[in-house]
């Protein structure tokens, strides 16, 4: 039976109550409380019945058919929430609103929250080491705003683009911080590359919202609310702009979701103001920064070789420095001399770093404070971190870092709030403060004072027993409690007749038969009352130990993100020390200089063999681009990529695994890396390649860095030597682009390019023959090879024996057949040669060889006097 099929006039009261909520959550999968259980019914079970592999089973509803329905325990919901998520759908909880002891007919129930997937906050749903972004995307006309918030931790990031470079801009951003949720306006739809990337690159979620929903004057009030500000100006919005839109469209989604304005976030970092390297997608993903392209795993990728964080805080800021690098030099500098001074000493990092080792996730615990959904545990957390923030602050302050000194400045012992905690709640408190024993003896005397009499009790019940034993007579008489009678005296068959005409019969067994009085149900109220009074009591100053504590936010998070920076500074330096890496020097004159670079994966990962370094020097001027040939398999790939990655570890502030490195800032790093097929979206290798070298050319700057490998390979050989040398001569004109590049070809043709371009060098791969085999060596060596060694490399891959022999006489046929057709062509040209139409030629191919837009005029008056030679 489905929910459209259903004719409401006809269920009962508890399902018509269920329709009702159900009609303003269609969308949604609605979890309705039914007692212990989240029930779902008609369509909702059938669906989560599917997805979760749960009994589907039904209940009668009034109607002549049972609706079909399956439930979860509500205390396991995150388990079977975070499985719907995950699988794309939405969740609305609803809870009852009232004790049902306290109310007559059906207990009141609204929806108190909804789940999608940027707005969860229980660390059971969540990844530690990653935030968890919902992102507003509002269009309009050819400006656009985004804007990034984590309700978890409470970071917002606002971003404003326009212009012809808003589709790479924006696509960029949604690269580097991946939402799990976007928020879009009608107009975003209209910019089919924006669609495109969201739904072929991005896994996400996103909600098409009414122009209503983005409005500045009906939801200006929901974001004061939860920066607890009084205008937009206290938080740097402009009402004009549409930056203000996209603000408001997110946190006015927020409070639809979470049915609360609390006040979590305390500030927008816009960023125009503080700009960070480029990386886009394509180069993220074939750079393998966070997550391998191949098993989308983090060992083996960058951020797997340079985590030794403690905190879930560091995690998360490690993974937003790598995605984020700096291009500022002074900040850059600021980062590495605080490692520095890590690395230096080795004690007292290993001090800072055991004591990090006890810190909790400050900030997703005050998303809890602050949303009331946090536990006794949670608050103890809180403050058995804050009694290590004093020893932390004590150690930090031996060093003169401006950093570290910065940091430790930040940083706040959280007096109030571990004093306030380790006086009020109990050393080892239960998970939920229903189950009463939070509060400590001696914290509050109303509560002591109950508790007296609870534990007194027992004294209080067996003062009545003897008494009344020895009124009676009854020698076994005894009192005993359960749930439904309460307290009660119990008399055998044997001393029925001694029983007291002020005895209440309540219960008669087969031996013997259950009686209460006046004083043992006054005893009754007394003791079970205190009972409830303790559990309501601790609830009520619980709630004003939390509250106190939300009250604290901007300081938690201010130390909260000092505790993380020193989490990332204290990883790099470990990883210095354990990898040994050297401390890059940052420069501004284009110039890229590294002594014995490593690939820093590669080299851990590489259990068999030890990696060969290799030097590399770039720069905007004689050095702007570096040819290199060599046979695949060789090394090429893995040598560029290790220059990317030693640049933007520098960028990031790490050191690098390097003898020596000079590091000029870039602003942008291109990969174009590996036929990356994207069949499923209609697109062949060569298609994407092409796409992929036409983001480059349209948008590096004389300051980026380019790593380009095998291009042209995609399409037929004259088609891509052409397509690959016409790169080159772009890129490496300085007129045109003139950034630095490393070209790895197999097109061999290219060599030339290093006597007919300014900037351009060749070089290799060096290989050593063993008679039919070869060895790679590993190292880059100046200087070209005209040899593919393709059979070689085949051989080395495992191609059987036959295959190769087959191979080479193949290759031996088409060798001599193209020596006897250059044989042909010289004997024709030799019968008509002339002196003339020899200096013609060499002219002709003087003039093709040099590129006289890259000469003085020096060197072309002397570069004329030469041809003039000839003529």
């Amino acid at each position: 039976m489905l929910f459209k099929d259903v004719d409401e006039s006809k269920l009962s009261p508890m399902m018509q109550q269920y329709f009702a909520v159900k009609k303003n959550y269609r969308n949604h999968i609605l979890f309705y409380r039914l007692g212990d259980f989240y029930e779902m019914f008609f369509d909702d079970a059938i669906t989560a019945s599917r997805e979760l592999e749960l009994t589907l089973t039904g209940r009668d509803c009034g109607l002549s058919e049972r609706a079909p329905m399956c439930g979860v325990p509500h205390h396991a919901c995150d388990l079977y929430i975070k499985k719907l998520i995950d699988k794309g759908f939405m969740v609305a909880i609803c809870e009852q609103t009232m004790d049902p002891s306290q109310c007559k007919g059906i207990v009141p129930r609204e929806v108190i929250r909804v789940v999608t997937p940027g707005t969860l906050i229980e660390s059971s749903m969540l990844d530690e080491t990653s935030n968890n972004y919902i992102c507003s995307f509002y269009t309009l006309d050819k400006q656009s705003s985004l804007c990034f918030a984590d309700i978890s931790t409470g970071e917002v990031h606002l971003f404003e683009f326009s212009g012809k470079q808003m589709t790479n801009e924006a696509i960029n951003e949604l690269s580097r911080f991946e939402p799990s949720e976007v928020l879009i306006n009608d107009s975003f739809l209209s910019n089919k590359e924006l669609s495109r990337f969201i739904r072929e690159k991005l896994k996400t979620t996103v909600q098409l919202l009414e122009e209503m929903d983005f409005s500045v004057k009906y939801h200006t009030e929901d974001v004061l609310k939860q920066f607890s500000v009084n205008s937009l100006a206290d938080i740097g919005i402009d009402p004009e702009k549409v930056s203000a839109k996209a603000v408001c469209g997110l946190f006015a989604y927020i409070y639809q979701t979470q049915k609360a304005l609390v006040g979590r976030f305390s500030k927008i970092i816009k960023h125009d103001v503080d700009p960070v390297m480029t990386i886009g997608f394509t180069a993220r993903r074939n750079l393998e920064l966070t997550e391998t392209l191949r098993n989308k795993e983090k060992k083996g990728s960058l951020l797997w070789v340079i985590d030794s964080t403690k905190t879930s805080m560091g995690k998360r800021m490690l993974k937003s420095w790598l995605e984020q690098p700096l291009i500022n030099p002074a900040k850059i500098t600021s980062r590495l001399n605080a490692v520095e001074q890590f690395v230096e000493n080795p004690v007292m990092l290993s001090e800072i770093k055991e004591v990090l080792s006890g810190v909790y996730d400050l900030e997703r615990l005050m998303t809890r404070v602050m949303y009331k959904t946090a536990s006794p545990r949670d608050l103890k957390s809180l403050s058995l971190t804050a009694l290590k923030l004093p020893v932390l602050k004590d150690l930090l302050k031996q060093f003169d870092s401006k950093l570290i000194c910065e940091c430790e400045n930040r940083i706040s012992t959280l007096d109030a709030v571990s004093n306030l905690i380790e006086n009020a709640i109990v050393d080892e408190p239960p998970v939920n403060v229903k189950d009463g024993g939070v509060i400590k003896d001696g914290f509050n005397e109303q509560l002591d004072g109950l508790r007296n009499i609870r534990s007194g009790g027992k004294d209080i019940i067996d003062d009545i027993c003897e008494r009344e034993k020895e009124k009676t007579g009854i020698k076994n008489l005894k009192i005993g409690y359960n749930r439904v009678f309460g307290y009660y005296i119990e008399v055998t068959k044997s001393f029925y007749d001694l029983v007291p005409q002020t005895y209440i019969r309540k219960q008669t067994l087969a031996n013997c038969e259950r009686f209460i009085t006046e004083e043992l149900k006054v005893a009754e109220n007394t003791i079970l009352g205190a009972s409830d009074k303790i559990i309501t009591l601790e609830q009520e100053i619980f709630t004003e130990i939390r509250d106190f504590i939300a009250t604290q936010l901007r300081l938690v998070q201010e130390t909260a993100s000092a505790v993380a920076q020193i989490d990332v500074l204290c990883s790099f330096a470990g990883v210095a020390i354990n990898n040994n890496y050297t401390k890059p020097e940052i420069a501004i004159d284009g110039i890229i200089d590294i002594k014995n670079g490593r690939h820093p994966v590669v080299e851990l990962m590489q259990k068999d063999e030890v990696f060969v370094p290799n030097n590399t020097y770039l720069d905007l001027t004689s050095n702007r681009m570096a040819v290199i040939t060599g046979p695949n398999m060789s090394g090429k790939s893995t040598y560029m990529r290790q220059v990317a990655l030693i640049t933007l570890m520098a960028q990031i502030g790490c050191f690098v695994p390097a003898d020596y490195a000079k590091i000029s800032v870039v602003d942008q790093i291109f990969t174009r890396i590996g036929a990356s097929d994207d069949l499923t979206a209609g697109q062949s290798t060569f298609m994407v390649e092409m796409a992929e070298v036409a983001d480059i050319v349209k948008h590096a700057t004389k300051n980026s860095l380019v790593i380009l490998d095998e291009v042209g390979r995609g399409t037929s050989t004259f088609d891509g030597i052409s397509i690959a040398r016409a790169v080159s001569e772009y890129i490496s004109t300085s007129r045109s682009l003139g950034c630095k590049t490393l070209f790895a070809t197999h097109y061999h043709e290219l060599i030339s390019l290093e006597k007919e371009l300014v900037g351009v060098r060749n070089f290799s791969v060096a290989v050593k023959r063993q008679g039919d085999s070869i060895k790679f060596l590993r190292k880059i060596v100046p200087g070209g090879v005209d040899e593919s060694y393709g059979i070689e490399v085949a051989k080395l891959a495992g191609l059987p024996d036959k295959i190769i022999s087959r191979a080479k006489s193949l290759l031996a046929e088409l060798e001599e057949e193209n020596r006897k057709a250059h044989l042909a062509v010289e004997n024709t040209d030799s019968a008509q040669v002339s002196f003339d139409k020899i200096s013609d030629s060499i002219v002709l191919d003087r003039l093709r060889e040099t590129n006289v837009d890259e000469m003085t005029d020096e060197e072309l008056r002397s570069f004329v006097k030469e041809l003039s030679t000839y003529l």
